[in-house]
């Protein structure tokens, strides 16, 4: 995992919020079974949980968010160093995870299915996906009402075969032997879905693009 400095946590977890991530804890367990050790699934949702509790605002759905960012994280794990590579994977950045690259991502999953492994992350994640984006999309039919920011991770990067950046500079990862595109889009936050709709059909018909070159065809 990558350094990182102290993170100390904004909100207190009750009780029953504790044992939810240890609930939590034994499913990526029993999911992972035979590709990690409890530790290393220990050590992971304890990093993802210090990660999001130091910028959560409100401690309701961090059991679940923090199970789901663990899982993402050990799937990019199992493709880095199992060799679960069986089909590609493909990074959104955008600064905040909360408009751009969910919007990238909900289209990628919903035009991809399965044969693609995605992942998004923020250099400077938000508290919430924008609200007017989620609206947008549930425009087309797609809904991203349940994603969340969140930081991108070493092992994420590390394993995306496509890093596609949205607006995060200098602060996106490089690694060699990746894929890069950077994607020229207009922000999103504070805009008006007037606004918004525009940027999210650009980003589809980009999806639509990487998708070709990836040699995959729409499944609908």
């Amino acid at each position: 995992m990558d350094e990182q400095s102290s993170l100390e946590p904004q909100v207190k977890l009750t009780t029953e919020q504790i044992l939810l991530i240890k609930q939590a804890a034994q499913r990526l367990k029993t999911k992972f079974e035979g590709t990690f050790n409890a530790e290393t699934i220990e050590r992971y949702i304890t990093d993802s949980q210090t990660r999001l509790e130091s910028r959560a605002k409100f401690a309701t759905w961090l059991p679940v968010l923090i199970e789901r960012f663990t899982h993402d994280r050990l799937v990019a794990l199992a493709r880095l160093e199992v060799g679960t590579l069986d089909r590609p994977g493909v990074l959104f950045l955008c600064v905040h995870n909360a408009g751009r690259s969910q919007m990238a991502a909900g289209y990628l999953r919903h035009l991809a299915g399965d044969r693609v492994d995605v992942f998004t992350g923020g250099s400077d994640p938000g508290f919430d996906t924008n609200k007017v984006v989620v609206a947008a999309m549930a425009e087309d039919g797609i809904d991203v009402s349940q994603e969340y920011p969140k930081p991108w991770t070493d092992e994420i990067a590390r394993a995306a075969d496509v890093i596609v950046s949205m607006g995060c500079g200098d602060a996106c990862p490089i690694y060699p032997g990746k894929r890069y595109e950077d994607w020229e889009l207009d922000d999103p936050s504070g805009q008006p879905i007037e606004a918004v709709r525009p940027i999210r059909d650009d980003i589809r018909g980009r999806v639509q693009a990487l998708l070709a070159t990836l040699e995959l065809t729409p499944v609908s």
